[in-house]
C-alpha cells in the first residue's frame, strides 16, 4: 500500500466507479464530498471490491487495492496490510450483503476479525425477519464495529430489536444526494426537447424487482386525462442481472409498451448515467415514479435523488418510502398495483398548486441530506474513534455567481425565493452598499471587467439614493420609487463603503473619484449620529479613508466618534456586562471592531483596552466549546435576560470574522484568527444544526439558520455578507489559509 507522511486515511471498503453498482456510487459521491471538505488533512482511500478474478476496471489513483469478493485469503491479507499502515486512521465498510463472498457475504466475518484499526459499517440494507445465520452475522459485524450507519429510523429498530445490535453504536446519517438548485421543469425539457410534455421517470440499475411493469400499465389510465404525459425509463439493466439473464427485463417492458399501445409515451434511455445526466433528467421531471417490488427496501438513492431535485414523488410503500415520503411531498400506494400508481399520479397530475407546493415541500424536506451535510456527519463520527484533522482553513472559492445574478443594471435586488431573485421586493442601500466592498475586495484578487462593471452598477445605486443633505434613502422599489426613511445604520453602512472603495488604490480611478465625491457629502449628517452600530460603520469608512489620506477635519470627526462610543461603553459597562448597550442585536462586533480601528489611528491604550474587553465578553456569550453560535434574531439578548439562539443570520457571522481578523492585525493574537475560523465555519456546517448555510452550487448563502432548519432562501444580504466573510479571511495572506 503506498504511505504518506502527511496525511491521515480513511479507507473505503467498498465497490467503486467505474464498476457499475449503486454501492460505488455513493462511496465515490461520498468521498469527493470528504475531500472537498477535509483533504489534504484527512484523505479518502478506497479497497475496490471486484466480482470475480477477472474483473478489471481501471480505477482511479484514489484506489490503494482490490480484493475479488469470493477470494477468502484476500481479505485476511487486507487486515493486515491495513494494520501495517500507520496512515490509516479508520476503516468504513460499505456494506450490502451481495457484494461480499459466502453466504450473505459472511467472507467479511475474517476481515473484521483480523483488522485492528477503528471500524465503522455503513449498512445500506437492514433485513427485518432474519434467518439464524443472517442475524448472527449482522450481530458479529455491529459487535466488531466501533458504530454502524443506517439511513432511517425503521432501519434502527429492526438492528435493535431483532439483531441485538447495542443501540449507542447505532447512528442514524441519512443518504447523500447532491446539492443542486430549485427550479421548475420548463428549463431541463427545453434542453432534452421534451417541453409541452408532461414528464414521468423512473432511473436506476434495473432487474426485475424494480417493479417498471406496473408504472407502465398505469399510464393508458393517466394518458386518458393526460394525453402529453411521457415516461422515462433511464439507466441500464443491473450488470449482475445482465450477466445471467442478458436484457430479458428490459425486452419484456418493451414487449408491455407495444401491448398497451404506449410507444408515444414510453421512452428507453439504456445507459449507466452519469451523476449530471441523472439531475438534468430529474430537474425535467414532473413526478417520480417508485415503483419497487420489495417491502423490506431500506434504502433508495434513486428516491432520495429525486426528492432533493424538488421532485413530488409515487412511490410503493417500501420500509425506505415510508420514512422518507409524506402526503407533503408525494404517495406511498402498494405493491403490484397498477391502478394505485394511476390514481396516485392524476392526484398530482390535477393540481397545478398541489405539484407546485409538494416539489417545494420535498426539496426543503431533504436539505439535511446534500452530501456536504452528510460528509460532516461521517466525519465527525470518524473523529469518535480515531485521532484525524479536519481543514478547517481550506476555504471554498469565492464566487460571485448568486451576486451576479441578483444584479441588473440598477442594483442588487433584496430578496431571492431559493436561487430565484424577487424582482418585487425591490433594491436597498444597505445590500448595494455591501456588494460595492465586495465588488472591490473581489476586483483586488482579479481585477476583471465584469466585476468593474459591477462595481459601477453599485456606486450608480449609491449615488440615486443620496440627497442633498448627505442622507440617503435605503429602500428603493422595483419602479425606482426611493422611501423617505432615515435609518443611521444605513447612512453609517454607506460611508464604510464609500470611505473603502475612495481609498482603494487598486481600483480604476473613475471609481474611486465619484466615491470620494458621495463620501465627503455623506459626511454632513455624520456628526448627529446616535446609533453605536452607525457609529462603528462610519468609523470604518473615515478609518480607510484616513489610513490613505490623512485629513485633520476627518480625523476630528473619527475621534468625535471614537469618545461617543468609548461614553457608550463606559455608560452602560458593568463587570458582568461589558457592553455598549443594554443589548445584543446585530452586527455586535463591530462596536469594539470601531475601536480597534480608533487603537490603530490614535494608540490611546483606552481605546485598545474597550476593545479587547467588550470583543471578550461577546466571545464569552457567542462563541460554543465546538462553534459560533451568533445571537439569535428571534428575541435577541437584553441584559438581564436569556439571550436568544434562533434565528442565526450570516450578517452576525460575517461580522465576527472581519472583526477577528481585524484584531488579529492589530494585537497579533492569534487566538483572534483561530476565531475568526471558527465563526467562518458557521458557514460551511459547523453550527447548532450541522447543516452547511452555503451552497457551493449556485454560490449563494441561506438566509438563516432557525431553531430546525435553514432559511432557504439566498438573498443579497446574506450572500453578501458570507463573502464578505470570505475575503476577509482571504485578506489575511497567510500561508495557513489553503484556498480550495
Amino acid at each position: 500500500m503506498a504511505q504518506s507522511n502527511k496525511s491521515n486515511f480513511v479507507v473505503y471498503l467498498s465497490t467503486y466507479p467505474p464498476r457499475e453498482c449503486g454501492i460505488a456510487t455513493f462511496t465515490d459521491d461520498l468521498t469527493t464530498a470528504l475531500d472537498k471538505r477535509f483533504n489534504p488533512a484527512t484523505k479518502s482511500r478506497i479497497v475496490a471490491i471486484n466480482e470475480n478474478p477477472t474483473s478489471i476496471y481501471n480505477y482511479g489513483p484514489k484506489t490503494l487495492h482490490q480484493i475479488t469478493a469470493s477470494n477468502l485469503e484476500q481479505y485476511v491479507a487486507l487486515a493486515e496490510k491495513i494494520n501495517d499502515d500507520p496512515n490509516i486512521k479508520v476503516v468504513n465498510i460499505q456494506h450490502e450483503f451481495g457484494i461480499f463472498g459466502g453466504e450473505w457475504g459472511d467472507y467479511l466475518m475474517p476481515f473484521l476479525q483480523v483488522v485492528k484499526k477503528p471500524v465503522v459499517t455503513t449498512f445500506h440494507s437492514v433485513l427485518a425477519q432474519p434467518s439464524d445465520f443472517l442475524k448472527r452475522l449482522v450481530r458479529f459485524i455491529g459487535e466488531k464495529s466501533q458504530a454502524v450507519v443506517v439511513m432511517n429510523q425503521l432501519s434502527k429498530n429492526v438492528l435493535e430489536s431483532q439483531y441485538s445490535v447495542s443501540p449507542h453504536k447505532i447512528i442514524l446519517i441519512p443518504h447523500g444526494i447532491p446539492e443542486t438548485t430549485f427550479e421548475s421543469s420548463e428549463k431541463a425539457k427545453a434542453t432534452l426537447k421534451l417541453s409541452e410534455r408532461t414528464v414521468i421517470s423512473t432511473f436506476g440499475l434495473f432487474s426485475r424487482d424494480k417493479g417498471i411493469e406496473y408504472a407502465i400499465r398505469a399510464l393508458p389510465t393517466v394518458i386518458k386525462q393526460h394525453p402529453n404525459v411521457i415516461y422515462l425509463v433511464l439507466g441500464a439493466t443491473h450488470p449482475v442481472v445482465r450477466r445471467h439473464e442478458g436484457e430479458k427485463y428490459r425486452n419484456f417492458l418493451m414487449r408491455e409498451v407495444d401491448r398497451l399501445g404506449l410507444k408515444n409515451h414510453v421512452k428507453f434511455y439504456n445507459k449507466y448515467l452519469t451523476i449530471d445526466e441523472i439531475i438534468q433528467f430529474l430537474k425535467a421531471t414532473d413526478v417520480y415514479v417508485s415503483p419497487t417490488l420489495n417491502p423490506r427496501q431500506s434504502v433508495s438513492g434513486t428516491l432520495s435523488y429525486a426528492m432533493g431535485c424538488g421532485r413530488p414523488v409515487v412511490a410503493t410503500a417500501s420500509e425506505y418510502a415510508r420514512h422518507l415520503v409524506t402526503p407533503e411531498t408525494g404517495f406511498t400506494v402498494k405493491f403490484r398495483n397498477a391502478n394505485a400508481i394511476a390514481r396516485a399520479l392524476l392526484l398530482i397530475l390535477e393540481d397545478d398548486k398541489k405539484m407546485r407546493a409538494m416539489s417545494q415541500a420535498a426539496y426543503e424536506t431533504t436539505r439535511k441530506m446534500i452530501w456536504p451535510n452528510v460528509a460532516r456527519d461521517y466525519f465527525g463520527l470518524y473523529q469518535k474513534f480515531a485521532e484525524i484533522d479536519s481543514e478547517e482553513r481550506k476555504l471554498p472559492e469565492a464566487k460571485l455567481d448568486h451576486i451576479i445574478r441578483l444584479t441588473d443594471t440598477f442594483g442588487i435586488l433584496h430578496h431571492a425565493r431559493y436561487s430565484k431573485p424577487e424582482r418585487s421586493f425591490g433594491y436597498s442601500l444597505d445590500d448595494n452598499a455591501r456588494a460595492l466592498i465586495v465588488a472591490a475586495k473581489s476586483y483586488k484578487v482579479n481585477p476583471k471587467p465584469e466585476i468593474a462593471n459591477l462595481l459601477s452598477t453599485y456606486l450608480k445605486f449609491i449615488k440615486f439614493v443620496s440627497r442633498p443633505g448627505g442622507t440617503f434613502a435605503n429602500v428603493v422599489s422595483a419602479s425606482k420609487e426611493r422611501d423617505n426613511t432615515r435609518d443611521e445604520d444605513v447612512q453609517g453602512r454607506a460611508l464604510w463603503a464609500l470611505g473603502y472603495v475612495a481609498s482603494a488604490d487598486f481600483l480604476p480611478e473613475n471609481i474611486r473619484r465619484e466615491a470620494n465625491s458621495l463620501f465627503k457629502r455623506s459626511l454632513k449628517a455624520v456628526g448627529s449620529i446616535q446609533s453605536p452600530r452607525a457609529i462603528a460603520f462610519a468609523m470604518t469608512g473615515l478609518y480607510h479613508s484616513l489610513t490613505h489620506t490623512p485629513n485633520t477635519a476627518y480625523l476630528k470627526l473619527f475621534n468625535k466618534l471614537a469618545e461617543t462610543q468609548l461614553a457608550l461603553f463606559k455608560n452602560s459597562s458593568s463587570p458582568d456586562w461589558q457592553w455598549f448597550e443594554d443589548s445584543l442585536t446585530y452586527s455586535n462586533s463591530k462596536l469594539p471592531e470601531s475601536l480597534f480601528y480608533a487603537y490603530a489611528l490614535t494608540k490611546r491604550p483606552e481605546f485598545l483596552r474597550t476593545a479587547q474587553a467588550s470583543l471578550k465578553f461577546l466571545t464569552s456569550v457567542t462563541f460554543e466549546p465546538d462553534y459560533y453560535s451568533p445571537i439569535g434574531q428571534n428575541g435577541w439578548y437584553f441584559r438581564y435576560r436569556k439571550r436568544a439562539y434562533y434565528d442565526q443570520q450570516p450578517e452576525d457571522a460575517a461580522s465576527m470574522v472581519e472583526t477577528k481578523t481585524i484584531a488579529y492585525k492589530i494585537t497579533g493574537d492569534r487566538t483572534h484568527l483561530d476565531d475568526a475560523f471558527k465563526a467562518f465555519q458557521w458557514f460551511l456546517g459547523r453550527n447548532h444544526l450541522g447543516q452547511v448555510v452555503y451552497n457551493e452550487v449556485t454560490g449563494g448563502c441561506s438566509d438563516g439558520v432557525g431553531k430546525t432548519a435553514i432559511n432557504l432562501n439566498q438573498g443579497a444580504e446574506s450572500t453578501l455578507s458570507y463573502l464578505l466573510a470570505r475575503l476577509a479571511l482571504e485578506e489575511q495572506n497567510l500561508d495557513q489559509i489553503a484556498i480550495a
